[in-house]
């Protein structure tokens, strides 16, 4: 249960469904409210695309290309990290994303489903989180449960964005994000120690 909720948790911060909304809102202000409904669902369902498809297909990349389990997990440890440093330091998700809407036309894919949902470091992280070598074929199947719990998450945060902005306010969304950019920096930290001890077989 504890493993469970360990993952869970993990993926809603790195995935940042409520860093989203501001996002969101500012790239369909144009639209009807039937167009942002539809715009949330299908944004929502590309993100949760593209992260099945990495988990789908994350190991065969690394096996093809003769990547150890050991270097992808320093290596991904270590851009977690630095996308940890945006989320804490930086503008954050939000006020990024705004800066990336040029075409109302395509908002759906860019910025909303990427960068805003399935960021690198979601892209990354469900990689991680399905490693042939150290999960089993059930806790890949588990961890692909948890990404779409997490989309459905998304989808309803975006789909009521304008309420959520209007109780939290943008301040209250920056808190949290710098809240998830910490535990994600101390889940990058122990993905390079872990692949520092198992290389040299501390």
């Amino acid at each position: 249960m504890i493993d469970f909720l360990k993952t869970l948790l993990f993926l809603v911060a790195v995935i940042d469904p409520l860093g989203a909304v501001p996002v969101f809102l500012e790239a369909t202000k144009n639209f009807e409210d039937q167009a942002k409904r539809k715009i949330a669902i299908n944004a929502t369902l590309i993100a949760a695309g593209i992260l099945v498809f990495f988990i789908v297909v994350g190991q065969i990349i690394m096996e093809t290309m003769h990547i150890s389990l050991s270097a992808f997990q320093i290596s991904g440890g270590l851009i977690l990290f630095l996308f940890s440093l945006t989320m804490i330091f930086g503008e954050g998700k939000p006020e990024e994303g705004k800066h990336l809407i040029k075409d109302y036309s395509h908002v759906t894919v860019f910025p909303i489903a990427i960068p805003a949902i399935a960021s690198p470091g979601a892209i990354m992280a469900v990689v991680l989180l399905t490693d042939n070598h150290q999960y089993t074929i059930l806790q890949q199947v588990e961890t692909t449960f948890f990404v779409l719990l997490v989309m459905l998450l998304t989808w309803l945060l975006l789909l009521f964005a304008r309420k959520i902005q209007n109780k939290i306010g943008d301040t209250g969304i920056t808190v949290i994000g710098k809240i998830m950019g910490l535990i994600l920096a101390s889940f990058a930290i122990q993905n390079i120690l872990t692949g520092i001890k198992d290389y040299f077989q501390l």
